[in-house]
């Protein structure tokens, strides 16, 4: 697929723009409850537990709305799909700002997992594949970087419109950042990429072949084990002796490690092969495991650095591994079926290993190193692919015939003059119209 012509524009601006979105909508989003949990269940009457625990419910909404959304960017372009999502976003946070009661509460939550699944990285992902074709990997890791400020800028800046606004304040000026920044940056930086023409024939089935499932089962346990890292962390590391305090600064630092690793995806890294790339980061949770099993406490900043620098590289594999190996022809609809699976693995990720936390810190660390295992393992063996082996081949555009115009036949003309039936005048005066 040849780089669409709006790709000309400055690609800076457009990552900038981009990525910015991003670190915004993580920040009001994936990383809101962490924060205004306990306000909340106070005021709502509420445990603390049950309101950090309705990140689930966002989780839910944004796998059931996955894949239509991938359809409709497919179909009518990525850049409508993240105007819709600034409204959404803001109107999830008004919904819980108003919250009177559980139901209604978690009904804005539910709208925050919607906007999630229209704004969050699949969708900007889709408009680079369609800008850029397969040179999207380096914005793809730009806007990643950004992304991954979210909890940087996120957590403290919700805290401070906390004590400022209390928590239903801090929700509707989440949700003003979204209608007075977000949305008139996506509006101006983001090109209109069209999307399936109606001339090109109905909408491809993609097949499950070996590659897909591969992707799909990589990516899931990578969701399973980060989900499982953010919830859990500091209380695995407490299981090898570690204080509070101390763990809780040892965890600290995956959010530097990822960060670190996809600057050096953007810059030293990005001659690499992404499959290369995808089985380095698979290998580096299990290398800090193996170093907090056999040093215990003490190699906690190990673990951390691990976790953090693989998850970082994952994030970008997310999104160029589908395009390197089936090109960007149905991206976005692609990318939300192998994303499915990995959004249902995130929601049940916490409590699985929550149950075998409960048991030992050994074997939760064991049980996460074997997910990254399995993740190395399905990186085997996948190729690139003209098209997703057994889906139905692209039906050839109709080209429009030439109308046929009716010609006399000049044999026929010759013979009549020279068998001397018609003179030439004759047969001058035929030819004239009447």
């Amino acid at each position: 697929m040849e780089p669409s012509p709006a790709a000309h524009r400055p690609q800076a601006l457009l990552v900038a723009g981009l990525g910015v979105g991003q670190m915004l909508s993580f920040g009001s989003s994936f990383y809101l409850l962490s924060v205004l949990g306990e306000g909340i269940a106070a005021s709502l009457h509420l445990r603390p537990a049950l309101v950090s625990s309705l990140l689930s419910v966002a989780l839910l909404a944004s796998a059931f709305a996955a894949t239509p959304i991938g359809r409709w960017i497919d179909t009518r372009g990525g850049k409508a799909v993240l105007l819709w999502a600034s409204p959404t976003f803001a109107l999830g946070l008004a919904l819980i700002a108003v919250a009177r009661g559980p139901l209604s509460l978690i009904l804005g939550v539910a709208v925050l997992g919607v906007a999630m699944a229209l704004g969050l990285y699949e969708t900007p992902y889709a408009i680079l594949a369609s800008l850029y074709g397969h040179s999207a990997r380096r914005p793809m890791t730009g806007i990643a970087l950004l992304g991954g400020l979210g909890s940087t800028v996120g957590l403290p800046t919700t805290l401070y419109l906390e004590h400022a606004f209390g928590w239903r304040g801090a929700c509707l000026a989440w949700a003003a950042v979204h209608l007075c920044v977000c949305l008139p940056i996506t509006a101006l930086v983001t090109p209109h990429v069209g999307g399936r023409r109606h001339e090109d024939g109905p909408r491809p089935l993609i097949a499950w072949d070996r590659g897909m499932v591969q992707l799909a089962v990589l990516f899931a346990c990578a969701w399973t084990v980060s989900a499982f890292v953010a919830a859990h962390l500091p209380r695995t590391l407490e299981g090898f002796g570690l204080a509070h305090d101390a763990a809780v600064h040892a965890a600290a630092l995956i959010g530097v490690a990822a960060v670190s690793m996809r600057l050096a995806e953007f810059t030293v890294l990005r001659k690499l092969p992404p499959l290369n790339t995808t089985r380095v980061a698979t290998l580096l949770h299990p290398i800090g495991a193996a170093s907090l099993l056999a040093f215990g406490g003490a190699a906690a900043p190990v673990m951390a650095l691990g976790q953090g620098g693989g998850n970082g590289m994952l994030t970008v594999a997310k999104g160029v591994l589908p395009l390197s190996l089936y090109g960007p022809e149905n991206y976005a609809y692609r990318s939300a079926l192998l994303a499915t699976p990995a959004r249902f693995a995130q929601v049940a990720g916490p409590l699985l290993f929550g149950l075998i936390l409960d048991r030992s810190a050994a074997a939760a660390v064991i049980a996460s190193s074997v997910l990254c295992l399995t993740m190395f393992a399905m990186t085997c063996c996948l190729t690139k692919q003209t098209q997703g082996e057994g889906d139905p081949p692209p039906k050839p555009r109709p080209q429009p015939q030439p109308r046929a115009t009716p010609r006399r036949a000049a044999g026929s003309h010759s013979y009549a003059v020279y068998s001397g039936a018609l003179s030439p005048r004759q047969y001058k005066s035929d030819r004239s119209p009447s």
